[in-house]
């Protein structure tokens, strides 16, 4: 079964910075794209940054500048560095992977930005 393990999430300050990571495992099918999402509480769903198997990048206007999204492709893994913090970006962020026969979701990792 497949499995999707995020980690990095946590407490920083305004304008501080993260990173968050997420590796996948026992996934069979062809990776068509990795990315994160974010459901800030009261509001929609939100795709934060999707990265192609051939390395193409989209951000969400709200991130673009501050947010960089980046895989390992040897290890599965789909990294987001987060800087320039704002407390709107608090919220949990999800992983996802996007194969030919299906999509997969992390567990969710939680970010607060608080002073």
């Amino acid at each position: 079964q497949a499995q999707l393990v995020e980690s990095g999430g946590g407490l920083v300050q305004p304008g501080g910075s993260l990173r968050l990571s997420c590796a996948a495992s026992r996934i069979i099918a062809r990776i068509n794209s990795m990315g994160w999402y974010r459901h800030p509480p009261g509001k929609e769903r939100e795709l934060v940054a999707t990265i192609t198997e051939w390395g193409n990048t989209n951000y969400a206007d709200s991130v673009k500048d501050r947010f960089t999204i980046s895989r390992d492709y040897a290890k599965d893994t789909v990294i987001l560095q987060i800087n320039k913090l704002k407390p709107e970006d608090t919220t949990v962020y999800y992983c996802f992977v996007r194969t030919s026969r299906s999509d997969y979701w992390g567990q969710g990792t939680q970010v607060t930005v608080s002073s």
